[in-house]
């Protein structure tokens, strides 16, 4: 009950957050499960929530095959190693956010079989502990992973808030990831934010958010 609960408030902030950037946006909530038990997962489901993100592809595995009876659309959130791919390919997650180079991009083509939806991670902030494309090089690195991989499926951008950052360098964050989300043709998707952000990445035009410690703590 006290999930349903977590959960019931978090829509509520997130619709709170929708209404004031606008009544036509839609947003849509990614539960990271990295840290829940495959009951927990069960529990959201039977509340209505359907989208679940994992951050390593042997935990995604894991769950993914345990609850493969549910019709859960799984995401693949963290960063993702050449030897992974295989694995990651036969998961099938509904949407890669972690696609962090051309090189790694270049590699899914060569072995996907079936194209993937992905988001292309932007390293906004410049931080050195995390992946990402660097914010200048964003949009040729998009423009060439839609032109040569053509089993890559590029749905717009993943950005992450700075570490411990304050608001303030929160919002440079996020209103740089949305200047260049709208110079993309076709891009649909703008995932960011997470438990402690996601209002003002909302505010800031985001329509996939990723939250985990705001449900399961």
């Amino acid at each position: 009950m006290e999930l349903k609960k977590r959960l019931d408030h978090l829509l509520e902030r997130i619709e709170k957050a929708r209404l004031a950037y606008s009544r036509h946006h839609i947003v849509r909530l990614v539960a990271v499960s990295k840290y829940a038990s495959l009951e927990q997962v069960q529990e959201l489901y039977a509340c209505g929530q359907r989208a679940f993100g994992e951050n390593y592809i042997q935990e995604f595995g894991r769950k993914a095959t345990s609850l493969q009876d549910l019709p859960l659309e799984w995401h693949m959130l963290g960063p993702l190693q050449h030897n992974k791919i295989n694995k990651l390919l036969e998961l099938k997650p509904a949407l890669l956010h972690s696609l962090h180079s051309l090189e790694l991009a270049q590699a899914i083509d060569t072995r996907a079989k079936e194209p993937i939806n992905a988001l292309l991670q932007v390293n906004v902030s410049g931080e050195a502990q995390k992946n990402g494309v660097a914010l200048e090089h964003a949009l040729e690195t998009y423009a060439k992973i839609s032109q040569t991989c053509p089993k890559i499926h590029l749905q717009g951008l993943m950005a992450m808030g700075p570490l411990g950052g304050d608001e303030a360098q929160s919002e440079r964050v996020f209103s740089a990831a949305r200047d260049l989300f709208d110079k993309l043709p076709k891009a649909k998707t703008l995932s960011m934010g997470m438990s402690g952000d996601f209002e003002l990445a909302i505010a800031y035009g985001a329509n996939l958010v990723r939250v985990g410690n705001a449900l399961f703590h």
